[in-house]
């Protein structure tokens, strides 16, 4: 699966990488990008996330083939 991600996630990942690991649902990838990652662990839980351009529930099945798009909070004006 390819995963990209956008503002301050950009410091904890590469703006867009591969991901090879057995993942089954968004709430595995969330758990595991948190692992490998702990310092964004807080991010990653108030994220949401998308695929195929439609944003999914944490309960969404993956299998492995999907662009996976990681937004975080934002605010402005």
């Amino acid at each position: 699966m390819r995963i990209q991600v956008f503002a301050v996630l950009k410091d904890f990942f590469k703006k867009e990488f591969e991901l090879s690991a057995n993942i089954s649902n968004i709430a595995d990838l969330r758990r595991y990008l948190s692992l490998e990652n702990p310092n964004a662990a807080m991010v990653l839980n108030r994220c949401r996330f998308a695929v195929q351009d439609e944003f999914v529930t944490d309960q969404y099945p993956l299998t492995g083939d999907e662009h996976i798009v990681v937004i975080p909070p934002s605010s402005g004006g």
